[in-house]
């Protein structure tokens, strides 16, 4: 992979960059409980004389870098978020593998927020050569509930801002690569529980009771026609049903089903009707079974939305910073229904959330698996490619 360094991060920075990555890797934490990683977070940033950072979501920091040249006084927000997931690693290759049994950095996260500390460090040393304000977000939580991003979004944390920049791996795009797409780039992920409630009754005497098995099979196959009869084919709307739990014995009629699931698009209007179509369907199921439901959700992240100036504007920094062929707006034919809590910075300000690729060879698996791993190579780069980025944000 060829290196593309615009010599914006000092020797020093650089290595704090890589540092940073081989610490959170070998010690991961779960959404909500990186303490650990706050800590190191705040003493790098001090060691380098960037003091007052903030904490909020409890475990979260932010800084904010405030330029000191005359100009325009914009403000643009980095997000690096820091959390990892409850996987095995499997990569023996790795000096800085995870020490922590059952965890690991599979998502990139340690790459995330390292990026952004190279941002902060580099617009600290700049602060005299540029005007407005930068903040530098290290967001936990962006895995699992209470999210991190709800916590900027709800807290004001992004009131005044001009603009968020927002980024993440992407295993299947060439290492040294860079994309974005205007528009929803992610889905939405909202969570919804059910309770389906017959009647018990002896197995012999299934006349006697009301099935909730039944009921719950009727759902599971009419719930699904939402997404392929009133959802638009390019909406990539999903329907999950993530656990069902329900009987107990084999000679009772089972008088309750209980299951929880995931509704996912990529249209903010067309959340409230996906929820309001799985509910109605949950209780016509019921009342045609002659039993009730119960039925509850609770709204996710949305989806995160690229504003198109911004998507341009980053497309001609990486045509002109690294190359003609480095930049790709193509929308990857294994991309999924994934979602990220950036989009509660994109529901706030014009983003932009661009990806960085990793895919060369030893580093093909996907994220949220045990073998995941992506170069250190890519974060200078990209990390310079970001100072550059905010720097033209700041100056329009």
């Amino acid at each position: 992979m060829k290196i593309i360094a615009n010599n914006l991060l000092s020797e020093a920075e650089q290595k704090a960059v890589v540092e940073m990555r081989h610490a959170m890797h070998r010690e991961p934490e779960l959404s909500n409980n990186e303490w650990k990683t706050q800590q190191r977070i705040r003493e790098t940033l001090e060691r380098f004389g960037l003091t007052g950072a903030k904490t909020f979501h409890k475990t979260g920091l932010y800084v904010d870098i405030e330029g000191l040249a005359p100009g325009p006084r914009r403000s643009v927000a980095v997000r690096g978020d820091i959390d990892a997931l409850p996987i095995e690693e499997t990569r023996d290759d790795l000096s800085y593998r995870s020490q922590v049994q059952g965890l690991m950095h599979a998502c990139g996260h340690d790459m995330h927020a390292s990026i952004a500390m190279g941002a902060a460090l580099a617009f600290h040393r700049m602060r005299e050569k540029f005007s407005g304000k930068l903040r530098v977000f290290f967001q936990p939580a962006e895995e699992a509930e209470p999210l991190g991003g709800r916590s900027v979004a709800d807290g004001g944390l992004l009131s005044g801002f001009d603009a968020a920049i927002g980024f993440h791996v992407k295993t299947d795009l060439p290492a040294g690569m860079y994309g974005a797409r205007a528009g929803a780039v992610t889905k939405s992920a909202d969570q919804f529980a059910l309770k389906l409630i017959g009647t018990m009754a002896h197995g012999a005497k299934p006349h006697a009771g009301v099935d909730a098995i039944a009921m719950a099979g009727a759902f599971i196959n009419e719930v699904q026609k939402v997404v392929s009869r009133e959802m638009p084919f390019d909406d990539g709307a999903i329907i999950t049903i993530g656990t069902i739990s329900g009987g107990e014995a084999t000679n009772i009629i089972c008088p309750s089903v209980t299951m929880t699931g995931t509704i996912r698009t990529s249209s903010a209007e067309r959340r409230t009707l996906l929820v309001q179509r799985v509910r109605e369907i949950a209780e016509g199921v019921a009342g045609m079974h002659r039993g009730r439901a119960e039925f509850s959700h609770r709204l996710g992240e949305p989806p995160v939305v690229n504003d198109a100036t911004m998507v341009e504007r980053f497309r001609r920094l990486v045509l002109e910073a690294v190359g003609n062929d480095k930049f790709s707006d193509k929308k990857s034919p294994t991309a999924g229904g994934g979602s990220d809590d950036f989009g509660f910075y994109s529901s706030c300000v014009p983003s932009i959330y661009f990806w960085f690729g990793s895919e060369e060879p030893g580093n093909e698996s996907g994220v949220h698996t045990p073998t995941f791993g992506a170069s250190d190579d890519l974060l200078v780069p990209t990390a310079e490619l970001t100072v550059r980025y905010c720097l033209e944000m700041l100056s329009s």
